[in-house]
């Protein structure tokens, strides 16, 4: 049942992020990053960049969850996996997924 849950919020997840890219003319060349983020995080992110899309989620599922829109996204370059192991996701508080396009800053 929770893989069900987690696979379904991907793809709503990523049908945003398509929809949002469309809407905002994204470049072949430009792509979203994927981030996981504690609120600090998410505001910091949405005060630098435009357009951001971002979800809360629950943090037993947020490493799947991140996995998971990794995955569907072709165009997504993130070495996050790397830098969070899911037994101090609770410790960091993290509780956002959080995507980006480097290139467009908010002015």
């Amino acid at each position: 049942m929770a893989n069900e849950i987690v696979e379904y919020q991907a793809k709503l997840y990523v049908y945003d992020l398509n929809n949002c890219a469309k809407e905002f003319g994204f470049k072949d060349d430009e792509g979203w990053e994927l981030s996981l983020a504690t609120s600090e995080g998410k505001a910091s992110l949405h005060k630098k960049y435009y357009p951001v899309v971002s979800t809360k989620v629950v943090p037993e599922i947020l490493t799947e969850l991140f996995n998971r829109v990794k995955s569907q996204l072709v165009q997504a370059k993130s070495n996050i996996q790397n830098k969070f192991d899911t037994e101090n996701m609770a410790a960091l508080d993290l509780q956002y997924l959080v995507a980006y396009n480097p290139k467009r800053f908010r002015q």
